[in-house]
This record gives structure tokens, C-alpha cells and sequence, in this order.
């Protein structure tokens, strides 16, 4: 038998067969808009995403039926978290979802940090507050468009939105509610974070958290119809898409850890018990009930990073990119760079709505090549920075997502970090994590652990090298002095419009 696993990241939708072995025999993949209607937004159309969804799921369905394999038997899904996705009673949207990376609410989150509140919340459950999260974007809303906060119904998540398109049911999972509402105690919202947040008015809008007993329902005949599947299947809704992709490369004990190389630099470590010590930074997200956290550092910089770079040098893309760097010696000849380029600023393993990325030592020596190399490492400090701020003692660092592909940088990783690296055998991750997820919640695996030992496996392996490895640790600690300093220069973006106020300009 086979089963249909889908992740809706923000820039690709990518539905996977698998089939009994765990392996992908069929993958479809359509490419999504991010629409930036202002400087510092990030929406899409949520009806766009579904019709993505469906567009995916109706060819892998066609090449099943081609191929002659097993039908399906079951649907799970994961999706990119965090953001706000507004829908009304009818379960309609009432406008476009509001993502994960948008900066809109800097503002609201600039003041709970002077305030205190960030800190108090983080304290509580150990998630720190950003400009993407729900609570920042609901207190936007109010603020600014409160008709729209009047005619809604419910405040989902993206795999909110697809789990009510799939099965009717409005839910959040309990990895979604984790940052920033949940109490890791009880499994539910924490009630002092909700006041925390001056959300007792937006509180109606909150859907009911679900554990593991509660996420798989029917499809639903008319979802059925659109996608062109069987009718009466159940569909599982896995965690959001950084705790998924965890699970699909196998990371599900304490002291395991993966990066993913993606539109995020997401670092996680698996840990027994919420982390509220230290800086406030990243998140904890709910991974097994109440036996086992996720502490994830997902960044609000990735890979983007380097396709910026290959445009701005001329390079065809990111390979290439790398190729380039290559060419220069570890520390690029003392040029430094911090790699902030996210109009939002960085979430991870700080919050500052105000980071931006800045070269360190440039000047007429360095070339194509050192710049090239400067940026590569310090995304790779960057990978660092998270990990270190995990507080986790790894053996292995396992690396995925598309940087990933590079065997150049999965090296440099393991020199920087001083941790070997290891990479997959899938190129799916996510949707194999979702793959996981139904198998044991449907009772196909009898755990994770089993679930992870039989179906993961892994292909490069890289050891750091010593000589390198105390070079990068020299650089770290003044990549840690440089961001310390951006951070204190007191540079101040433009605040974004609100709607209406470009047309009363």
C-alpha cells in the first residue's frame, strides 16, 4: 500500500508517494507566490495554496495510476508554521495569509521587548515572541485592521488551513501552539501568556489545540472529489514543517540534532524537558506529548542569502556560488560577514527586528572569491551560533534541505561547527516526517524510534577537520563580537504602512 505525504513549504508545495518501504516512487512539485505588498510583508493566497495542493496531488495520483502501484491507503501532511491564516465562519478566507517572515508586526514586538513581556513569556514556555508569530499579528490586526479581525472565525495555522480544507475540523496542532500560547504542562493555551499578550478579545479566535490521539480525521467527500482520491481516507496532520523535517532525518532522541539549509537555517536538537534558561531565543516546540521538546533555531535567513549573492556577483545561482568560494582559503582572507539579510531583521538565535547583514574587513584585497567564501561561512557561523545557543551536547550534526545537495558546504559545516555532518538519503524530508508521523499514529509503527530506525537512512558523512575546525573557532567568537556590535549600532528600518495610510500620503 501507499501513502500520499504533502509539505506546503512557503515557496514550493510538494506532494510524495511512498510506498511500503518508505521509499519515494512518485513526487510533484509546484512553486508558490509570496506576495509583498509593502515593505517588510509576506502574504499569500490561501485558496492559491490549496489549489497548489490539489494541483500536486492530482499527479502523483496520475503516475500511480500509470506505474500500477499500490493504491493509497492513507494522506499526511505537513506545512510551514507560524503566521496568521484568518478564515470566517464558513471557513473562508478573509484575506490573505499573513506568513511567517513578515515584519509588519516589528513594532508590537520592539515594545513587549522593552516592556518586559517577551522576556516573561519566554520564561513561561520557552518560545521567544517575533513579528511572524500569531500573538504579534493578531495585536496588529486590532490595531490596524480590526474589520478584518470582526469578520473572522478562527486564527489558523497553514496546516490549520489544510487539515479544515481536507477533513471540515478547525484545530491546531500542538507543535503550531507551541510558540506562543502553549503550556507544555498541560498541552493546552497558557492563559497567563494569552494576558500576557493583551489578547483576551482575539482569544475566540484561537482553535482548539489537538495532541497525538487528534490529529487523523476522514477526507471528506468533497476534498476527495477536487483531489481526485479515494473517499473516506484518513488524513493525518503531522507537526509544522522544522519539527517534521526533524523526524525525517531521523532525529527523535535526546541529544540528536539536524540544520536545515533552506529558506531557513533552522538548527534542532531533541531534549527531554522545555529549556526556559539563558537568553531568551528560538522556540520549543511540543515533539512528543509531553516526553520529548524540540529546540529549534529557525532563522530568518537562509538560502536566500545565497541567491542574492550569486546575482549581485553574477553567478547562474548557488552552486555555482559555492564553486566560486571554493576557490579562497578558510577565513576568506579575514573577511567576515553577517548574513541578516531578511528585511524582518533575525529571530534566531536572537530577536532583533533590526539586524542587518554587514561584510566585516572588506576591502580592494578580497575578490570575487573572498566575498563568495565570506558568505558561505557565515551562514555556516550562523548554523553555529544556533547550535550553541541549543545547549546540547551532539555527536552529529545531520543536515537537509537544499543547501544540503552541496557536499562543499556539508564540509565546511562540519569544520565550522567542529561536529560531524551527515546527510540523507531522501530529498523529501519533510513530507518523510509527515510519512513517519502517520505511520504511527494510524499504528503501522509502534513508535518513532522504531518508525526512524526502520525507514531513515543516511548517505555523506563528513568529520571535521582539526586544523580548520580551530580556525573557525577563532572566527566565531569574532562572528559573536561583530553581531554583538551590529546589534548596539541603533540602526532603525522604516516602519511599514498600515493600509491606507500610502493613499492619505
Amino acid at each position: 500500500m501507499s501513502v500520499l505525504s504533502i509539505d506546503v513549504g512557503t515557496s514550493m508545495i510538494k506532494s510524495v508517494v511512498f510506498d511500503a518501504h518508505g521509499r519515494e516512487i512518485a513526487v510533484a512539485r509546484v512553486a508558490t507566490q509570496v506576495h509583498r505588498p509593502h515593505p517588510g510583508w509576506a502574504e499569500q493566497d490561501m485558496d492559491a495554496v490549496w489549489d497548489a495542493v490539489a494541483r500536486t496531488v492530482r499527479q502523483v495520483v496520475a503516475r500511480l495510476r500509470e506505474t500500477g502501484a499500490a493504491p493509497l491507503w492513507l494522506i499526511t501532511f505537513t506545512a510551514q508554521g507560524d503566521g496568521c491564516w484568518l478564515v470566517d465562519p464558513q471557513g473562508r478566507p478573509t484575506g490573505p495569509a499573513v506568513l511567517w517572515s513578515d515584519g509588519r508586526a516589528a513594532g508590537i514586538v520592539d515594545t513587549w521587548k522593552h516592556t518586559g513581556v517577551l522576556e516573561e513569556a519566554f520564561r513561561r514556555n520557552g518560545s521567544l515572541t517575533f513579528a511572524g508569530l500569531p500573538n504579534a499579528l493578531l495585536t496588529w490586526f486590532e490595531q490596524h485592521d480590526p474589520d478584518r479581525l470582526a469578520r473572522s472565525d478562527a486564527a489558523l495555522t497553514a496546516a490549520g488551513w489544510l487539515f479544515l480544507r481536507f477533513t471540515g475540523r478547525r484545530v491546531i496542532d500542538e507543535s503550531d501552539a507551541s510558540a506562543p500560547f502553549l503550556d507544555h504542562a498541560t498541552g493546552d493555551y497558557d492563559q497567563r501568556i494569552i494576558d500576557l499578550f493583551g489578547l483576551a478579545k482575539a482569544q475566540r479566535l484561537l482553535p482548539r489545540v489537538v495532541g497525538d490521539d487528534r490529529r487523523i480525521a476522514e477526507i471528506t467527500a468533497e476534498a476527495s472529489e477536487q483531489l481526485g482520491v479515494p473517499a473516506g481516507l484518513p488524513v493525518v496532520m503531522a507537526p509544522y514543517d522544522i519539527a517534521a523535517t526533524a523526524r525525517g532525518i531521523g532525529v527523535v532522541n535526546p541529544g540528536q540534532a539536524c540544520a536545515v539549509l533552506g529558506t531557513t537555517l533552522c538548527v534542532e536538537a531533541v531534549r527531554t524537558a522545555v529549556d526556559t534558561s539563558g537568553e531568551p531565543s528560538g522556540v520549543n516546540i511540543a515533539y512528543r506529548g509531553r516526553e520529548r521538546v524540540l529546540r529549534a533555531f529557525p532563522t530568518l535567513s537562509g538560502t536566500e542569502v545565497l541567491n542574492w549573492t550569486a546575482d549581485t556577483l553574477g553567478l547562474p545561482g548557488p552552486k555555482e556560488l559555492v564553486d566560486l568560494a571554493m576557490q579562497a582559503p578558510p577565513g576568506a582572507a579575514d573577511l567576515g560577514f553577517l548574513p541578516y539579510l531578511s528585511p524582518a531583521g533575525e529571530r534566531a538565535p536572537f530577536l532583533d527586528p533590526r539586524a542587518r547583514g554587514t561584510f566585516w574587513g572588506l576591502s580592494l584585497e578580497h575578490s570575487r572569491a573572498h566575498v563568495a567564501r565570506s558568505v558561505l561561512e557565515g551562514l555556516s557561523l550562523a548554523v553555529r551560533d544556533s547550535l550553541t545557543a541549543s545547549r546540547t551536547e551532539v555527536g552529529e550534526l545531520r543536515l537537509c534541505g537544499g543547501g544540503a545537495n552541496s557536499d562543499d558546504w556539508c564540509r565546511l559545516i562540519a569544520d565550522v561547527t567542529g561536529v560531524p555532518t551527515a546527510r540523507s538519503t531522501d530529498t523529501e524530508l519533510g513530507a518523510k516526517g509527515a510519512f513517519l508521523t502517520g505511520l504511527v499514529l494510524t499504528g503501522a509503527e509502534s513508535s518513532m524510534h522504531r518508525a526512524a530506525d526502520t525507514y531513515v537512512h543516511m548517505s555523506g558523512h563528513w568529520e571535521p577537520d582539526p586544523e580548520r575546525s580551530a580556525l573557525y573557532a577563532d572566527r566565531y567568537d569574532s562572528f559573536v563580537n561583530w553581531r554583538e556590535m551590529a546589534r548596539s549600532s541603533g540602526w532603525q528600518p522604516h516602519p511599514a504602512p498600515a493600509p491606507g495610510e500610502e493613499a492619505a500620503r
